[in-house]
This record gives structure tokens, C-alpha cells and sequence, in this order.
């Protein structure tokens, strides 16, 4: 392993997506650093077995305990949320313990309620221009930095839709300004939209994630927006479908959930033990020409047929890859991207060892080893791509809290049975997951959107936006990045409808 990771959470959806991912993760782990709004009167953090609830009024700003020794931790309750619930708190169903100076809990703003919300960039970045909390948050960081044997960078969750991209765009720039040699990697956390109802809520929504992807791209080694809302935009589209998930998108433990396992997979390249790259290594193999936000794509689970073989999966796809857009770029062709690191877990390597002087049924098949045959199907469906591959045998475990949101057409280990016509009654325990992070030509699609989205919003129609601490000239400095970060996914026939569409702004 090239070094240890320091993750921080930023903002309550991001607590939902790490809750679940620190769930996924096998052996010993250091827990997130988490910045979250306080929830009314009360932030329910309690320690397994106890009915502990960590109050505001008592201790000093931003710390989840007001034990005097510092020495107690956080947790969650052991048992899932029942099927359907609506659970609010990421703590409902986080599995590691949390350290009280893990929490850092920003006072000033609620988590829920109908006031006192952070809802603007502008907010955010305010909160952490205070000399105060901007001292806070950076003791607690080198806290976290200091029990690394070896640091190889940054893992940031933050949300993109409110007021967190603020805290983010100031968050990375931390980072980038004191650690400028160690990888930062940036999520950017969208839930799937429900205010569609509300235009200023939407309009704010537009904005924060503009603004947010704008800065956090630039102080970040790679950004990746994640969400499994079809559109990031003014527009609402249908919520990304699994074939074999039957997930509630209304619900954030869900949509979380299924955030979490591509996360999970995502991340293998540096984040495991037998890991032989590190999160820059990964960085500077997709960020060459200036592409610095990535798009990421899961299949959730992978459709393999149980006792199949790795190159029978994947000659039943030889088309289209059966994984699905994760960063709201809207329906996409697979077969074009600049470079990509693709992950294949809880497959059997092994190949089945053909007849001698049989011709293998395919050249899958010809292949030696399981990363041969994920190679060549890259190098098949991918021409011209740079594609880096990893093949793990180990699954994404799904075991409680994680919902029961699968298919009954899969088996206990998460495979299709070889008639499709049966049922399994058993749940769920583990799934093959197949994910890429792409340097891809579908991300023109979702800066350029967002770029004629402020187009039409211009600064008159969000005053109220603007007035929480925006300056209208960062805002057309951002629009003019997101502008020039579309262009670098151009394919070189799309450069002069570019032009033509500069020329008409």
C-alpha cells in the first residue's frame, strides 16, 4: 500500500454515502473527520448499547462530546433501519466508532427545519474565512494527519447541492495550499432532487453546484461528481435504474447505499493493502490536458450467471457494458473516453482450463489470466483508450445496515441463477460490483448544461443568493472555469460547434 488516506465528510448526504461506505470496508480503518450542520436541539451520536445524546448546550463549539476526558466515541445503533423507513441521521446506521474530535459541528446552521439552514455557497465559504473555525478544523485535521504512519493524500466527500460546496471550495483550498504534494480527491454528493416544486430552491441548488464544482475541481488532483440523479441542472430527469436494484430514490439510506458500494470499488486502486498504485499515481493518469473532473460508472451489482467464468460474463456484453452513468451526465454512449481505471471485483479468477486442440470459444477465453481478460475486453470495447484494470476477488459485502434493495433473481453471493425464471428467498449477503472512473467526452455534456443553466439564471433572478456572500465577479470567473473545463472534453469534432456556440454567448 502506497500510504494511509485521511477522508473527511462534508455535509449530511456526504455522512450518508461515508456512513454506508465505512459499513462496506473490511479491517481496521481510521474514521472520517465529519463537518455537519447541528440538528435543532439535539445530534444524536450515541455509543453502542446506550441512549447517550450529545446535546448543544454544554460544550464548546464544534465538539460531538462533552465528556470532559475525551475519551468517549461515537457510534451507531447495531441493528438496520427497518425496510422502507425514513432515516434521517447517517449516524442511524454508521458502523465505526467516531472519536469525539472526528465531529466538528457547525453551530451557526441547522441540519433540518425551515430556518437558520446552510443553504448558499456564499455561507459556507464565510464560515471558513472566521479565524476561529478555520483554527478549529485545521487542529483537528493535523490530528488526523500526525496518526498516519505514511500520508498519500485526501479523500473528500462534500456535498454539492447546498451551502457545503462553499465549505468544500475552502476545505480543498486548505489542503491544496498546505499539502501540495499529496493527492486530494473530491466527491462531489448530489441526492437524488426532490424541490424541483420550489424555483428558488432549485436555483440555489444550480448555483451551489456550479460554484462548487468550479473550486473544488481546481484545488483537487481529481473531482468526481456522484449522484444517481439523472441531471444536476435546472431540468429534473428520471433517477439513474439498476436492472437488479430496487431501490427507493426518495430515500437517501438507499441512494447512499448504492453510492457507497461504487465508492467502495472505486477506490481499490489505492486504497487496499495489495494495492501497487497510489492516489496520485491514479490522478495524474486522468487528469492529463487540463481534465481534472472524472465521471464515474457502475455496474450495481455486475450481472454474472453463478458458476460462469469471467470471460463468459463479459462475452455476454460485448456490445454495450451493462454499468450505468453515475455523475448526472445524462444518456451516454460507453464507447468513447481519453482514459479510464476500471475495477472488477467478487468474480472467481480462475479460467476454465479449455480441451486440448479445442479452439477456445472466444479470444476471452484464449486469455491466461483474469486481468488478461478484463484487458482485452477494455482494449475491445475501449479502442484507443488508456485503460487501467484491477480484478479482485474479494466482493462488496452488503450485510446489514446495508438496505435490502436487490432483486429476489439474485443468490445469496449476489449472482444470477442460470434460469432466470427462479427466485431466492435468501438475502442478499454479498455482490460482484464492476465500476470505472472515466477521463470521458460525457462530461462536456454536464459542464456545458451547467454553463447555459447560469446562462438563464444570470445574477438578477437570485439576488437573495448573491447578497449571502457571493461576489457577481467569482461568479462570472467560475462560469468563464466551467466554460474552459467543458472544452477539455471535446473530441476533435466537436471543437468547432464549441466555437460556434462561444460566438453566439
Amino acid at each position: 500500500m502506497a500510504g494511509e488516506a485521511v477522508t473527511l465528510q462534508l455535509g449530511h448526504y456526504a455522512g450518508c454515502v461515508g456512513a454506508h461506505w465505512w459499513g462496506l470496508q473490511v479491517g481496521p480503518r481510521a474514521p472520517p473527520l465529519c463537518v455537519v450542520c447541528r440538528r435543532g436541539d439535539v445530534d444524536n451520536y450515541a455509543e453502542p448499547g446506550t441512549e447517550t445524546e450529545v446535546r448543544d448546550g454544554g460544550q464548546r463549539p464544534g465538539d460531538a462530546s462533552a465528556d470532559g476526558d475525551g475519551s468517549s466515541s461515537a457510534s451507531v445503533q447495531d441493528a438496520a433501519p427497518a425496510p422502507g423507513s425514513s432515516t434521517q441521521l447517517w449516524s442511524d446506521y454508521l458502523s465505526v466508532q467516531l472519536h469525539p474530535r472526528s465531529i466538528y459541528v457547525l453551530q451557526q446552521y441547522n441540519h433540518d427545519g425551515d430556518s437558520g439552514r446552510l443553504e448558499a455557497f456564499g455561507q459556507g465559504e464565510k464560515l471558513l474565512q472566521d479565524v476561529g473555525c478555520i483554527e478549529e478544523l485545521e487542529d483537528r485535521l493535523h490530528f488526523y494527519v500526525e496518526e498516519c504512519d505514511y500520508l498519500q493524500g485526501f479523500q473528500v466527500l462534500c456535498d454539492l447541492h447546498d451551502g457545503f460546496s462553499g465549505v468544500g471550495a475552502k476545505v480543498t483550498e486548505l489542503l491544496h495550499d498546505e499539502y501540495s504534494r499529496k493527492g486530494i480527491l473530491t466527491w462531489g454528493l448530489t441526492p437524488v432532487t426532490h424541490n424541483v416544486g420550489d424555483p428558488q430552491k432549485n436555483f440555489y441548488r444550480v448555483l451551489n453546484t456550479a460554484l462548487g464544482i468550479a473550486h473544488l475541481s481546481a484545488h483537487s488532483s481529481l473531482f468526481c461528481p456522484l449522484s444517481l440523479s439523472g441531471s444536476l441542472g435546472i431540468k429534473p430527469q428520471p433517477p439513474t435504474a439498476f436492472p437488479y436494484l430496487n431501490y427507493d430514490a426518495s430515500l437517501n439510506y438507499h441512494s447512499s447505499a448504492v453510492l457507497a458500494a461504487a465508492l467502495d470499488t472505486l477506490t481499490v486502486p489505492y486504497r487496499l493493502c495489495s494495492s501497487r498504485g497510489s492516489m496520485m499515481h491514479l490522478a495524474e493518469m486522468l487528469n492529463f490536458s487540463g481534465r481534472k473532473v472524472v465521471a464515474a460508472w457502475a455496474a450495481v451489482p455486475f450481472p454474472a450467471v453463478r458458476g460462469h467464468s469471467l470471460p463468459d460474463a463479459l462475452c455476454a456484453h460485448q456490445q454495450d457494458v451493462p454499468w450505468k452513468l453515475l455523475s448526472s451526465c445524462g444518456e451516454q454512449k460507453v464507447s468513447r473516453c481519453f482514459a479510464q481505471s476500471v475495477v472488477l471485483r467478487g468474480i472467481c479468477k480462475e479460467n476454465p482450463t479449455s480441451c486440448p486442440g479445442q479452439q477456445p470459444p472466444s479470444p476471452l477465453h484464449a486469455c491466461e489470466t483474469a486481468e488478461q481478460v478484463l484487458q482485452y475486453y477494455l482494449h475491445t470495447v475501449f479502442p484507443g483508450a488508456f485503460s487501467a484494470s484491477h480484478v479482485l476477488e474479494q466482493p462488496c459485502v452488503t450485510l446489514p445496515p446495508y438496505p435490502r434493495i436487490f432483486s429476489s433473481l439474485l443468490s445469496r453471493q449476489g449472482f444470477l441463477p442460470d434460469n432466470l425464471s427462479s427466485y431466492s428467498a435468501a438475502a442478499v449477503e454479498s455482490i460482484p460490483v464492476l465500476t470505472s472512473l472515466q477521463s470521458s467526452p460525457a462530461l462536456r455534456t454536464l459542464l456545458s448544461d451547467l454553463c447555459k443553466d447560469l446562462q438563464k439564471l444570470g445574477t438578477r433572478r437570485c439576488a437573495s443568493f448573491f447578497a449571502a456572500g457571493v461576489e457577481e465577479d467569482d461568479f462570472h470567473e467560475a462560469f468563464q472555469e466551467l466554460r474552459t473545463l467543458a472544452q477539455c472534453y471535446e473530441m476533435g469534432f466537436e471543437a468547432g460547434n464549441s466555437e460556434d456556440e462561444s460566438d453566439s454567448d
